[in-house]
């Protein structure tokens, strides 16, 4: 088996020379009077964001903090496809008995999303709240590990990689928490491995309205209560999404390699392309220049270049019949679920459609907060899986010997 070795970020010289040259030959469209956000993003966002990456920004000291972080790598043997270089965090607890958590992003997030949930739960070890042992991996095609050259690696492919992933750490239980991709990806693990994915929490909730042949109790439900105030709200957040929000995800599904060139020559298109998300879809968080490039710089310096991470909407969405997407949207027995709103994300549905996923055992409906939970609102998520897992949980004593808890 193939060694667990640490790991340090250590981009290059020559890309951050080359990152400036291209800074200082930046060209820049023109824009409409009073554009604001509706087209994209804006103009002087862009030159402002561009001129302090060229000028001020120190890639050096934030590779440094971000080596703070646990990081190491190792090979994982994905079936049919072989090893790839998997590049993940892991936070182990000094609580034996922690919980094994796995941590998923998606796109266009990162590895360090996990971060500040990471401290959070370090911080879990006075017998009184539950204590985590964390895992949180670059996906294949994303960050640090490697990328994918065969066709077909789909959402079974990504679970597969981070259920290996957390066995060959010793993790024969774990839970997760994911939204975005990750959403999917877990779903995937717990309906592929419901003996090793125990429970899982969820943020970007994705379902359907419960219909009377598959979940009648709520079907009735559905049919006899109104929607409140906050989920009405919900579905219109979710409706401006589908018209206004979702152009980026028909390109990415259909020509991800078409996007992708320009993504990987123009470090000023990267930035429009992904700071339009990070505006877009979070509860109007205050990020700094400083935050913002850095997101941007993982995607810019990361190991297979930002146009693999393209890749995973055309694959997960040319899978024959549909059929791991639509299994994740349905219901997954035997997995514990949380389920976390907010009302700012890209999907907001309401808790009779959440509730079809699986066997419900926690909720939190967020007054506020967006897509990018666990950095944007990092308490919220620790809280919700301190509760959950908690002794007064539904989800406490999950995994077998692992109840967060020492004896």
């Amino acid at each position: 088996m193939a060694a667990i070795e640490p790991y340090t970020i250590s981009i290059a010289q020559t890309s951050l020379d080359r990152l400036q040259e291209k800074l200082s030959l930046a060209s820049f469209p023109d824009e409409l009077d009073d554009a604001g956000w509706d087209y994209g993003t804006p103009l002087a966002d862009v030159k402002r964001l561009t001129k302090y990456w060229q000028e001020e920004y120190d890639w050096r000291k934030h590779e440094k903090e971000l080596n703070k972080l646990p990081h190491f790598m190792t090979k994982i043997s994905v079936d049919e496809v072989g090893d790839l270089d998997i590049h993940f965090l892991h936070q182990p607890s000094p609580v034996k008995a922690a919980v094994p958590l796995l941590f998923v992003h998606g796109w266009p997030g990162s590895f360090h999303e996990a971060a500040k949930i990471m401290s959070l739960l370090a911080q879990t070890s006075d017998g009184k709240q539950p204590a985590f042992h964390i895992v949180a991996p670059s996906l294949p095609n994303f960050g640090f590990s490697q990328s994918v050259k065969q066709k077909g690696f789909m959402l079974p492919q990504y679970a597969e990689t981070c259920h290996k992933l957390m066995l060959k750490l010793g993790y024969k239980e774990y839970v997760t928490q994911a939204g975005d991709w990750g959403f999917w990806i877990t779903r995937t693990m717990g309906r592929l491995y419901p003996s090793a994915c125990k429970a899982s929490h969820i943020n970007m909730i994705t379902a359907s309205p419960p219909s009377l042949s598959r979940n009648p109790l709520l079907a009735a439900q559905h049919a006899l209560t109104p929607y409140s105030a906050k989920e009405k709200a919900g579905l219109a957040r979710s409706d401006w999404f589908m018209k206004e929000g979702f152009g980026y995800a028909q390109i990415q599904r259909s020509k991800p390699q078409t996007l992708g060139y320009a993504l990987a020559d123009s470090p000023v298109a990267l930035l429009a392309w992904i700071y339009e998300k990070l505006h877009d879809w979070t509860d109007s968080y205050p990020f700094t220049d400083d935050e913002i490039l850095t997101w941007i710089s993982i995607y810019l310096f990361s190991t297979p270049g930002p146009t693999a991470s393209l890749r995973i909407y055309y694959e997960a969405t040319h899978e024959k019949d549909n059929a791991s997407r639509d299994a994740a949207m349905g219901y997954v027995p035997h997995v514990k679920l949380g389920l976390a709103f907010f009302p700012k994300d890209i999907y907001v549905i309401p808790k009779t459609w959440a509730r079809t996923l699986g066997p419900v055992v926690f909720e939190n409906e967020n007054e506020d907060g967006g897509h990018f939970a666990a950095f944007e609102k990092p308490e919220s998520i620790a809280g919700d899986l301190k509760r959950m897992f908690g002794k007064k949980g539904g989800a406490f004593g999950v995994v077998k010997g692992q109840s967060g808890f020492d004896a």
